[in-house]
């Protein structure tokens, strides 16, 4: 490329205006994904939903085996409703200091003894320890069947968050150890991640909205909201991310789809600096000049070309 040319391409970029940026391309991902799994090893014994079934946040997922849990809380159910232990200590306590009373008037009256007086005290203090050490054993009942009723909940999985299920990995009879059970993903609201170019950084505010088209047939458009712009830029790639939540309140989206997202504002080109025209051209110059004192090795009359 000649001068001229170069510095009629400069100044038509320095003139270039302002262009309307195209969407940008993009993912639609869950807003959450859980990896469900037991917190204790054992046997499923039942697994009550299915891939792509909706779920709750708290409803039951699959059920372990708990025989011996089970059987547990039976033991302490029965200990905790028994109660009779309970029910004679008080009937002696209450005994005892109804004769610890009457042995106190008759002592005053002269009628017994100082030992008779203690002995009566005495049998007072040993039905309210007995009174007190079986309330202590029907509180620590409670806490046994507290304890195995956690045990019995504890092989109950339940979903964490509210979603779909994305995947199962395990069937009725298979033990759980450390590997999940399922997956749960949570679709509404959606996420969209966005790879934006830095010529954009900072006209792109949380809160500010952005049209996003999903790439799948008859999809309408949808409107999301801009939730979180990174504070570092790739410096590989010159971009940055921003983060959009999309609604999706019946789930008609999938997750997974790509996308485009358009944030209806205009990305001005970057313009070359010109290149200052003041060099000179001069065509090149053949200039002879006759030198008439210098000789060749023949003898004869050297001339030297200066350019």
């Amino acid at each position: 490329m000649d001068l001229r040319n170069a510095i009629t391409l400069a100044a038509m970029l320095a003139a270039a205006p302002a262009f309307a940026a195209q969407p940008l391309a993009c993912l639609i991902e869950p807003e959450q994904v859980a990896e469900v799994g037991s917190p204790v090893v054992g046997v499923i014994e039942s697994i009550r939903v299915e891939r792509g079934d909706p779920v709750q946040k708290g409803q039951i997922l699959a059920v372990l085996r708990a025989d011996l849990e089970r059987a547990a809380v039976e033991v302490a159910q029965t200990r905790v409703e028994a109660g009779g232990e309970v029910r004679a200590a008080q009937a002696s306590f209450d005994f005892a200091v109804q004769q610890r009373t009457r042995a106190e008037d008759l002592f005053n009256k002269k009628f017994i003894s100082r030992q008779a007086l203690d002995q009566a005290r005495t049998e007072a203090d040993v039905a309210e320890q007995k009174l007190v050490q079986a309330r202590d054993q029907k509180r620590l009942s409670q806490r046994e069947l507290g304890l195995a009723a956690a045990q019995v909940a504890q092989r109950v999985i339940r979903s964490p968050i509210d979603g779909v299920v994305a995947d199962r990995y395990l069937s009725p009879g298979e033990r759980v150890e450390e590997k999940p059970l399922l997956r749960v993903a949570k679709v509404n609201p959606l996420r969209v991640q966005v790879i934006v170019p830095t010529s954009l950084y900072g006209r792109i505010e949380p809160g500010s909205s952005a049209l996003v088209l999903p790439e799948l047939p008859n999809a309408a458009p949808a409107t999301g909201r801009v939730t979180l712009v990174d504070k570092v830029v790739d410096a590989a790639s010159n971009t940055f991310r921003v983060r959009l939540e999309l609604p999706n309140p019946d789930l008609a989206l999938p997750a997974g789809l790509r996308c485009k997202a358009d944030f209806g504002i205009e990305a001005i080109a970057q313009r070359a600096a010109p290149i200052e025209a003041t060099a000179v051209v001069r065509p090149a110059v053949l200039k002879l000049e006759s030198n008439l004192g210098a000789t060749g090795p023949d003898g004869r009359s050297g001339h030297t070309r200066t350019y």
